[in-house]
């Protein structure tokens, strides 16, 4: 049986939720379109306009119906995601090249993990508080602004690292470092402030990045309608993992060969520099200009700038959602894992080189193989990224159908069943219900596990080829890391949004009618839920993935509102951004207590390597620290099955369990 096609869908193929529209007939009733067998049905409610809650119901207070956002084009998700790829191509800078050059330089391997907190800081830091400031700010480019910032600081300590050398060799010049170019001081001086720089410009750079991401992911949640999220994290996730792909695969090639970079001069690691700040600056041009925001009316008039900026922060972490918080406490153990892979996986390649010719290899090749191992992992989250969002894609008859009451609901269903039951005994087959998607967790509970699998079959990989098509297989884990969590946080966010403003005269219908229509459910169908020992949901709680859901015949709105996301401030707008700054907090505070571990571990074990001259050959500390990390996402995948369903994924249970009794009782006598 094909579906009929809905004009206004979201043409994206991994969007989660159909866009049903509505016409009037010539009487002035609602004809509400929907992709279901049946056709169109007529609804009652004429001639309403933009709906006003009454007070005496469940005790909302009236609001005003803000426009809707309108619906993305793919076009117009790439362009709004685009400056993401361009944000991880700054990212390999630090994530492929970072280590290999501060050992360069000089700094040791022990040193190289306590540098690397400057990502837990800047995310601490960084995040929260632009998201902040932001959420505070009515301006119509309060997103672009800090993404156009965080670019112009990312150009500087770019620059800075390209010409780090250079520039450590003019300021002791000028300074008047050494007497001379003879002098063993001048050298050491010159050593020691390129280290200073470099140091400075990662921690620059990390700021901007994080900064920089922040302001992309909230550009996001404000432009993208709540239906096509989704989508718009799957467009994020596949440009971060295209954005790792050229990062890797310039890393990788020889650049030296490449006529038009000669005169750029220096190492392949400047030339990339070079390449990557031409990429950034293009990327986030086209976001810039293609993507438009909204003024917000300032709603906190009368308090300062700083305390309304710390008090949204405050409130957010102290009234963060259930659902939210688990997540951010599936990610601390998450990114105990992930932290030590997405620093070190380059030097883990040399150190297997090392291990296997039983010699020092060189180090630029040896760095460029680590970026090719890398280059692969990007192929395959691409891969993933593009493929596993339709595991979670939703079965458009399972969806809800907006402005439908509880009479239509169940013509609907039971049309439905009639013609699958026709066109399976056209067949000769027996009728089969839909299946639900892959939930959410389910996904990421099977990525965290994947990856702590592949972290301890460091134990037996040996060879070259071997760790770098263990590094490669990572990308399905990581493809899931930028995806899933991101999606699952959106999604609670725009129920929230919901509540507090609702976004279409539809939808406020939809809220204040659910008490009514849990009400009339549970007498309607009290008797064949107790003989077929099914239970049907109304108040979109939490329940079991293995037991049948439950009915409550009292539930509203304020029931699913107090029991998963909590007491909601209906005067205050939801602070997205700032939420997911905090979000950012859960990611980037485990680092550090990693940061001191692998420093730990790399003087435990690397420790009677630390006078030598050599850079990998001799040292399995790396492989110590990703088993490491591969321990602590065992944690997270056992934290993960806590998770709560999104509201999309408990209605479509809701709807499978209906169609399950409704496909029952037909078959009865």
């Amino acid at each position: 049986m094909t579906l009929p096609h809905n004009p206004d869908a979201d043409p994206d193929p991994t969007t989660q939720m159909t866009w049903p529209s509505s016409r009037r007939n010539a009487s002035g009733s609602h004809i509400i379109k929907s992709n279901y067998p049946g056709g169109a049905i007529e609804s009652p409610q004429a001639e309403r306009g933009p709906l006003r809650l009454d007070p005496t119901v469940s005790g909302i207070k009236p609001l005003a119906i803000p426009p809707s956002k309108k619906s993305l084009t793919t076009k117009d998700l790439i362009f709004l995601s685009i400056s993401m790829a361009g944000a991880q191509i700054a990212w390999t800078v630090e994530l492929g090249y970072g280590t290999p050059f501060l050992l360069s330089l000089g700094v040791s391997e022990q040193l190289t993990s306590l540098v690397w907190l400057a990502g837990p800081i800047s995310g601490l830091i960084a995040q929260p508080l632009i998201g902040a400031i932001s959420d505070s700010s009515t301006s119509k480019y309060r997103r672009r602004y800090w993404i156009v910032s965080s670019t112009a600081v990312l150009v500087f300590s770019t620059l800075t690292l390209a010409y780090c050398k250079e520039l450590s060799t003019f300021l002791v010049d000028l300074f008047g470092g050494g007497q001379g170019d003879w002098d063993p001081k001048r050298s050491d001086y010159i050593s020691d402030t390129a280290i200073g720089l470099a140091i400075a410009s990662f921690y620059l750079l990390d700021f901007a990045l994080n900064a920089l991401q922040a302001s992309l992911r909230n550009l996001l949640l404000d432009i993208t309608p709540a239906g096509q999220l989704n989508a718009g994290n799957a467009w994020h996730s596949r440009m971060t993992q295209a954005g790792n792909i050229i990062g890797y695969g310039f890393g990788f090639f020889p650049l030296a060969d490449i006529p038009v970079l000669r005169w750029i001069g220096g190492s392949q690691f400047r030339k990339f520099c070079i390449i990557v700040l031409v990429v950034l600056i293009i990327t986030v041009w086209i976001t810039c200009w293609t993507q438009e925001e909204q003024e917000r009316p300032n709603k906190q008039a009368g308090s300062s700038q700083l305390r309304k900026i710390l008090g949204n922060i405050r409130a957010a972490i102290l009234k963060l959602p259930t659902p939210i918080r688990k997540v951010c406490a599936v990610q601390v153990f998450a990114f105990m894992g992930w932290f030590p892979f997405l620093f070190y996986a380059t030097t883990y390649i040399g150190q297997a080189m090392a291990r296997e010719k039983n010699a020092e290899p060189d180090a630029e090749y040896a760095t460029r193989m680590g970026a090719f191992s890398m280059l692969l992992n990007s192929v395959v989250a691409a891969a993933a990224g593009a493929l596993l969002p339709y595991l979670s894609r939703r079965d458009t008859r399972l969806l809800r159908v907006q402005d439908e009451d509880e009479e239509e609901e169940t013509i609907r269903l039971r049309n439905m069943i009639h013609e699958w039951r026709v066109d399976a005994a056209k067949k000769g087959k027996k009728m089969r219900l839909p299946n639900l998607p892959v939930l959410y967790r389910t996904i990421w509970i099977g990525a965290l596990l994947l990856f702590t699998v592949l972290t301890m079959l460091t134990f037996f990989v040996q060879s070259t080829i071997g760790a770098i098509v263990l590094v490669s297989l990572v990308g399905i884990s990581w493809a899931v890391a930028c995806w899933v969590p991101f999606a699952i946080i959106m999604e609670f966010l725009k129920e929230m949004e919901e509540i507090v403003e609702p976004t279409s005269p539809a939808q406020t219908r939809a809220n204040t009618r659910i008490h009514s229509r849990a009400h009339s459910r549970a007498h309607s169908r009290a008797h064949s839920r107790t003989q077929t020992g099914s239970a049907s949901f109304a108040n979109f709680g939490l329940a079991s993935e293995r037991q049948p859901l439950l009915s409550h015949a009292t539930a509203s709105l304020e029931t699913y509102e107090e029991s998963l996301l909590g007491p909601v401030d209906r005067n205050r707008p939801v602070a997205g951004g700032t939420v997911l700054g905090i979000h950012n907090l859960a990611i980037v505070f485990p680092q550090f207590l990693v940061s001191l571990a692998a420093s730990l571990i790399f003087n435990i074990v690397d420790g009677s390597q630390q006078d030598d001259e050599t850079t990998y050959y001799g040292r399995n500390g790396v492989a110590w620290v990703l088993r490491f990390g591969g321990f602590c996402t065992l944690f997270g995948a056992i934290v993960a099955r806590s998770l709560p369903l999104t509201k999309t994924e408990e209605e479509m249970r809701y709807i499978l369990d209906e169609l399950t009794t409704l496909s029952k009782e037909d078959t009865q006598p």
